[in-house]
């Protein structure tokens, strides 16, 4: 019998396979988000593109993260004492990510508020943003995401067949979600004000992770769902009332 043969012979790791699964589509939510409204600022034409190589990206680094296990484990101890906390190398991907979303979410609500005549992230018509740069910036997020995902893996489950499994699952209904969802924030404009504010507080809360408050992402994801509810009540409503 394999080792794999082995592993799925007890019905404990089918367990720990189905919770893992679900964790790791839960993180990849953040992941998804950020694409959605990035790709959204490209010419219509490279969305679908930049979204396939957006989530390969995810996918592949999160492979390869997993083939070096060994050492991601040890990102988690402390490197360096800043303000009395004491900070590993994983706590400054994590703080220098949720830097970068927070200051990423800051200047595109600014856009939006801003009646000086900026750049208008509402507007998918217009072009905000050049292919390079959004596969850039796609890729800087990956990175952070599939670091904190792998981690979460790690401390999930010892089995690492059971990790490529569940991290595979999760980023197949990434891509499978990814075009419903960019097209959804397309028709409807005033989301993308909800889905940044989600990315100010997913960068929050990773910049206090990084910090080593703990924040239990149950509260984080039931906010958001029912932030969410309340902003799917409010596109019911308007468009009973335009119909009227």
């Amino acid at each position: 019998m394999t080792d794999i043969a082995i592993i799925f012979a007890d019905p404990a790791n089918w367990a720990a396979l189905a919770a893992l699964v679900t964790m790791e589509v839960v993180l990849g939510i953040d992941n998804l988000i950020f694409i959605s409204i990035l790709t959204n600022k490209l010419p219509e034409q490279y969305r679908a593109r930049a979204r396939s190589i957006g989530i390969g990206m995810a996918l592949g680094l999160r492979l390869v993260l997993l083939s070096l296990v060994a050492f991601i484990v040890t990102l988690t101890r402390p490197v360096i004492d800043l303000f009395g906390h004491p900070l590993s190398w994983r706590d400054i991907i994590l703080v220098a990510g949720g830097l970068f979303l927070v200051w990423k979410a800051t200047k595109e609500i600014h856009h939006n508020v801003d009646d000086a005549g900026g750049e208008d992230l509402f507007d998918t018509k217009r072009v905000g943003l050049g292919f390079g740069a959004a596969i850039f910036q796609i890729i800087l997020l990956d990175l952070v995401f599939s670091i904190d995902s792998i981690i979460t893996a790690v401390g999930m489950t010892e089995h690492v067949p059971i990790m490529f499994i569940a991290v595979i699952a999760a980023v197949a209904a990434m891509m499978t979600a990814a075009g419903p969802l960019s097209r959804f924030i397309e028709k409807n404009p005033t989301v993308v004000m909800l889905a940044l504010a989600f990315l100010f507080m997913i960068g929050m809360t990773l910049i206090a992770e990084g910090f080593g408050a703990h924040v239990p992402k149950g509260y984080i994801y039931a906010a958001m769902a029912f932030s969410a509810a309340v902003e799917a009540l409010n596109i019911i409503s308007r468009r009973r009332r335009n119909k009227g």
